[in-house]
């Protein structure tokens, strides 16, 4: 790498540390442009040039955590056995995360509130396009090891992903000891429906 281009990235994660910090303090709306350019000490053009935008950056530090996510989970997926203890267990590693993580309020803000631009749009769909496909995989695993019966994985993958997003804002004002017990009903539920099976 360059000089050039090493101060550059240089700056980027000044930039992308900078603004973390502000959001995980003040949250998504309350934080400007002029304060990170103000914690920075680069200038407006600067920050644009990197991430385009307010939104364009904020959506940088969403996909590091979600990239530091899954490193996590390759890290522990090994402690668990089978697909279904797998589920179990990224629901663990969700809750866990969400409710520890600094920019938890901030996205919350952020997906609810605020109005957005197509482009941003379109990365927000290429982000749940990720998670969906990484459930696919999961559920398709466990269909082909036998463990599930036969079903479309793209379709579960997608109610998956729904249950685990409605779960992960349904568990924000609880504890966690309650947001495990909410996670553990709602992946049982998942697997095994609610109809009472005939003796």
């Amino acid at each position: 790498m360059n000089k050039k281009k090493l101060q550059s990235e240089q700056t980027k994660r000044k930039v992308a540390d900078a603004a973390k910090a502000l959001f995980s303090q003040k949250g998504y709306k309350a934080t400007s442009i002029e304060e990170i350019v103000e914690a920075t000490g680069s200038s407006k053009g600067n920050i644009y040039y990197h991430f385009k935008s307010k939104e364009g950056l904020f959506l940088y530090l969403i996909d590091e955590w979600d990239l530091e996510w899954e490193r996590n989970w390759k890290e522990r997926e090994s402690l668990y056995k089978t697909t279904r203890d797998k589920l179990f267990g990224i629901a663990e590693q969700i809750i866990l995360d969400d409710l520890n993580h600094p920019l938890t309020k901030a996205a919350d803000e952020f997906f609810n509130n605020e109005e957005k631009g197509s482009d941003i749009e379109e990365r927000i769909d290429e982000m749940v396009k990720r998670h969906v496909e990484f459930n696919r995989e999961l559920l398709q695993k466990g269909i082909d090891e036998g463990e599930f019966s036969p079903k479309n994985a793209e379709q579960l993958a997608v109610i998956l992903e729904g249950l685990f997003v409605g779960m992960s804002r349904m568990s924000r004002k609880t504890n966690t000891e309650n947001a495990l017990q909410l996670y553990h009903s709602a992946i049982d539920v998942f697997l095994n429906g609610i109809i009472a099976r005939s003796s």
